[in-house]
């Protein structure tokens, strides 16, 4: 079965760093893409945070930009690096990666790991 796993979260200071790391069981997946969100609370919506695919292009929410990097060093491990970390970071970090709805390649409903708390004060 695919599976992801988060792992990395913990807790830091403000200006502080840590690197996040999403691990994706192997599968015949029907894309590269791995994407990176974030949840405040479980009520809130989770927040798109930043993106890789497998030609290795970026893509970062603006609110992250210029402070966090994704990375990936094979198929299925994709990192994020996270730097000059503020207060409003804190937050539940998840990872996605697009499945097959109805013959299609979805990014919407894709697969989720469970994500690693960050927390920063």
């Amino acid at each position: 079965d695919v599976q992801l796993v988060e792992s990395g979260g913990g807790s830091a200071q403000a200006g502080g760093s840590l690197r996040l790391s999403c691990v994706r069981s192997t599968f015949d997946y029907c894309s590269d893409d791995v994407i990176w969100y974030r949840q405040t609370a479980p009520e809130k919506e989770r927040e798109f945070v930043a993106g890789i695919d497998g030609e290795l292009r970026t893509d970062y929410g603006n609110d992250v930009k210029g402070r966090f990097a994704i990375s990936r060093v094979g198929m299925n491990r994709v990192s994020l690096q996270m730097n000059n970390l503020k207060p409003e970071d804190t937050a539940r970090y998840y990872c996605k990666t697009p499945m097959v709805v109805d013959g299609q390649c979805n990014a919407e409903i894709g697969y989720w790991g469970q994500g690693t708390q960050v927390t920063v004060s």
